[in-house]
């Protein structure tokens, strides 16, 4: 019999797979369609001080082996999130959550950390230092060292749960950013958020998403998704949660063994909501195809 399960920052998982905020809401919505607790965790929808309606529409486009989105960090605030999202999601989930935190200045993250971190039912805070779909904010600060230092300590200051800063990928040395949030006290770090993409409209002569520019996902990141975490595995010793364009459990494998203790799985969900369902079902068969005793035995194992 193989073993699914892994150990992310001190928490327990009965396996490594993890859909990637924005693309599993809250959670409770899934749960009309499957037990979620099948789920290693989840990352929920990111959150920010104040609601957010999002960016105009359309903030969709389509793209060969992916797509890009605009979203915008929509989302009702925290104090919603805490207040209402919070106690729904108690009713369907049993395990701890991961909470997306965003932001728009350093004293902003560190509040809404500090309001999160007291919630019994987050086990991690996932900081989002790399959105590339708001304006002054969140990726701002995920493309310099100084900043995500800065960022990492000032959170960490004001939290007793782990701390997991979510990288860009559009920058030119991922593994110093990761560094640097390694020395400012974070306890993980997941990448890559959406590269910077850009589609038109033929007839228009006119960008097809209302924000010009979008966050392209799906399986065309995958290789390079894959490279990151790789240099990153080597620049730090904290766990690294590999994410962008998995959608098998070939992929999770192939996450783990270039560095990630777990993987999320988010454009994924967007296509076919039990995409995490199928690949945590068949992470077994797949384990015992390639010889595979433990998943945790393999992290980093390519190196």
């Amino acid at each position: 019999m193989v073993n699914t399960c892994v150990t992310l920052c001190g928490i327990p998982l009965d396996n490594p797979v993890i859909p990637a905020s924005g693309t599993f809401g809250f959670g409770y919505e899934f749960a009309e369609w499957y037990d979620i607790n099948l789920l290693g965790t989840f990352s929920f929808k990111g959150t920010t001080r104040e609601p957010r309606y999002g960016n105009p529409t359309p903030r969709i486009a389509e793209t060969p082996s992916g797509m890009l989105n605009s979203v915008g960090l929509q989302n009702p605030g925290i104090d919603a999130v805490i207040s209402e999202e919070l106690p729904k999601l108690r009713r369907v989930f049993r395990k701890p959550v991961m909470a997306n935190i965003s932001g728009f200045s350093e004293e902003e993250y560190v509040a809404n950390c500090a309001r999160i971190d007291g919630q019994e039912q987050v086990g991690w805070i996932e900081v989002n230092i790399s959105c590339p779909n708001v304006h002054n904010g969140g990726m701002s600060f995920g493309t310099d060292p100084a900043s995500a230092l800065a960022v990492t300590k000032a959170v960490k200051a004001v939290t007793t749960k782990p701390v997991i800063m979510k990288l860009s990928p559009n920058v030119t040395d991922i593994a110093a950013i990761a560094k640097a949030c390694e020395e400012g006290g974070a306890d993980g770090v997941s990448l890559i958020n959406t590269l910077m993409g850009l589609r038109l409209d033929l007839k228009k002569r006119r960008p097809i998403l209302a924000n010009v520019t979008g966050g392209l996902s799906g399986p065309a990141v995958f290789p390079i998704a894959l490279r990151m975490v790789w240099q990153v595995y080597e620049a730090v010793s904290i766990p690294v949660i590999g994410l962008g364009g998995v959608t098998s459990a070939e992929d999770v494998i192939e996450m783990m063994l270039a560095g990630a203790t777990a993987v999320q799985v988010g454009a994924a969900n967007l296509v076919d909501p039990f995409a995490c369902k199928t690949i945590i079902e068949d992470l077994p068969r797949v384990m015992e195809k390639l010889h595979i005793n433990s998943l945790e035995e393999i992290i980093g194992g390519a190196h």
